[in-house]
């Protein structure tokens, strides 16, 4: 899942408040220039912006996902181990975690157009490179500039397809089809993956991130967004500030993508950047609580209603990893090929479009809450099915979990992203910023805490089964020893040593073993999700009912009272 990592930046102006959040309207102008406004924009016109938008959030979707979603087949061409592959999603993920929280300034500074034409001629530049990769060295730089280069693309793909909304519908609609669009990108690069990886290894993924970037690169120039006015915005100790905030997601980044790899307690080096991390973060907190302007309001991130608002996204992205970190991460142990998971892709990829299409129709205030309890009880439906795998499950008995999964994905972030962004611009334009922060946090950073800590819990579960079987595996048990002489007698013909034999048939028992013990322990990180799922939608039925009851109760002691 992915997952998924974009974040949708905003200008820091003054005007109306959907117009603010939304996209790059103009400010508003005085009374004798108001018949000037620009007419509403055609059908097709319309209609050209959101195709455009789609195809910037498949470019920076598929460069983000494509090494990420085929570590395991990239390795042979890297000459690199499991380990050393990982390295690929932990360079691209150190820098692109933060890089939104600096374009929103960036933006607000320069201008659109100069901030659209550099950010796409630098995602080509940064295509092309990979051409020249040819070891896992060079790979892991190109990915770590991929990563910088990727920030802006997610931006203009949320702009582009708000650029095609009336401003009463940018917060509905256009955010709805626009989160809709961040879904797409995993299960399309897992259809195109293997035809790429076919034909060109690495070069063979990348030569395609880099045509659909050439293909980008016109749309700057021939389909401009809205210009705004700009400012100087930017302080000296907004950098200090932003370069440490880069520091410390970075460094949270690395470590929750490599510590699963190589344990969170056997390498020192992982407490050393959590170190550095807690340190920077710190003295951003301590720099921002001191200043009249800050960049990030602490204060306000740290009021009850955001906290719950941050809590609230936190476990929708735990829930939504069960998808990328567990789903696909099954498919691999049960050694499904392509051919028998194509068509669970195709179904993926439908669920999500038609999720974000429903959304987008319920996409008003009064709906949230419905949405998001559809969205919770599908997502626990989901998982708690997958949750009954065994060895001879196939694609086709996830096909309806996994369409649950994907569609309820669709469904539960627009609303809340709308509302975020209300309760940010009703306290002003400026804390749209802050906003970004808690997005970036949840998401992001979620995303790989979700990755981090079902692979961990795996992992874990893993071994404790292990341990429960082994302790079954003994040859005074009858069916035991008849087990081992049915896998045994496959070598009976190679084989003529009695002894030796055996221990063909204890091998291979053992790894039986392990793969139902790995099994199991996939069963029990589905359970997990659903039982998280079923947690987050028991509060959020029990906050619908105190806001039902809590006026009615306060009107009845009003009365008493009286």
């Amino acid at each position: 899942m992915r997952a998924a990592t974009t974040s949708p930046a905003n200008d820091n102006r003054h005007g109306d408040v959907e117009d603010a959040a939304a996209a790059e309207e103009p400010v508003p102008t005085p009374p004798a220039a108001s018949a000037s406004a620009p007419e509403p924009m055609s059908v097709a016109r319309s209609a050209t912006y959101m195709v455009c938008s789609a195809l910037l959030f498949l470019t920076q979707g598929l460069g983000m996902n494509l090494a990420l979603a085929n570590l395991t087949q990239l390795q042979g061409s890297l000459s690199a181990t499991a380990i050393e592959a990982a390295w690929l999603s932990a360079a691209y993920m150190a820098p692109n975690v933060s890089l939104s929280i600096a374009l929103v300034k960036i933006r607000a500074q320069y201008g659109l157009r100069r901030f659209a034409e550099i950010g796409i001629v630098g995602f080509v530049v940064v295509s092309l490179m990979n051409v020249f990769v040819s070891d896992l060295q060079s790979a892991i730089v190109v990915r770590f500039i991929s990563g910088i280069a990727a920030a802006p693309m997610s931006t203009l793909g949320f702009l582009y397809m708000l650029e095609a909304f009336p401003p009463a519908r940018k917060l509905t609609v256009g955010l709805a089809l626009a989160l809709t669009c961040t879904t797409i990108s995993a299960p399309i690069t897992r259809l195109i993956s293997p035809t790429l990886i076919e034909y060109g290894q690495w070069h063979g993924l990348y030569t395609l991130e880099m045509a659909l970037a050439l293909m980008a690169l016109p749309i700057i120039y021939l389909l401009p967004l809205t210009p705004v006015p700009h400012a100087k915005v930017i302080q000296r100790t907004d950098i200090l500030s932003y370069l440490l905030v880069a520091l410390g997601f970075g460094c949270i980044a690395i470590v929750l993508t490599m510590g699963r790899l190589y344990w969170w307690f056997e390498a020192p080096w992982l407490g050393v950047l959590l170190a550095v991390a807690i340190v920077a973060l710190t003295t951003v907190v301590l720099i921002e609580l001191n200043r009249a302007l800050p960049l990030i309001d602490i204060r306000w991130l740290a009021s009850k209603e955001i906290l719950h608002f941050t809590a609230v996204l936190l476990v929708f992205r735990l829930v939504a990893s069960e998808q990328s970190a567990i789903a696909a991460n099954f498919y691999q142990l049960l050694g499904l090929q392509f051919e028998q998971v194509a068509t669970l892709y195709w179904i993926i990829l439908g669920a999500s479009i038609a999720g974000g299409l429903l959304c987008a129709a319920l996409m008003n205030p009064g709906h949230a809450e419905f949405v998001h309890v559809l969205a919770l009880s599908l997502l626990a439906a989901g998982a708690y099915i997958d949750s009954q795998a065994t060895n001879l499950t196939r694609p086709e008995q996830m096909y309806l979990s996994q369409a649950m999964i994907a569609g309820g994905t669709a469904l539960f972030l627009p609303p809340a992203m709308a509302s975020g962004f209300k309760a940010a611009l009703m306290k002003g334009p400026s804390y749209i910023l802050s906003f970004i922060v808690i997005f970036l946090f949840t998401q992001s950073i979620g995303g790989l805490i979700g990755t981090a800590a079902f692979g961990s819990f795996v992992t874990l579960r893993e071994k404790f089964h292990s341990n429960m079987l082994a302790e079954q595996v003994v040859m005074s048990n009858p069916l035991i020893a008849q087990r081992i002489s049915q896998l045994a007698s496959a070598y009976g013909r190679v084989i003529g040593d009695r002894a030796l034999l055996n221990g063909e048939g204890v091998a291979l028992l053992g790894q039986q073993v392990t793969r139902e013990a790995n099994i199991l322990a996939y069963n029990d990180a589905f359970l997990l999700a659903s039982g998280i799922a079923l947690c987050a939608l028991a509060g959020l039925l029990a906050h619908i009912v105190y806001k039902r009851l809590a006026p009615r109760a306060a009107a009845l002691s009003t009365n008493e009272q009286s």
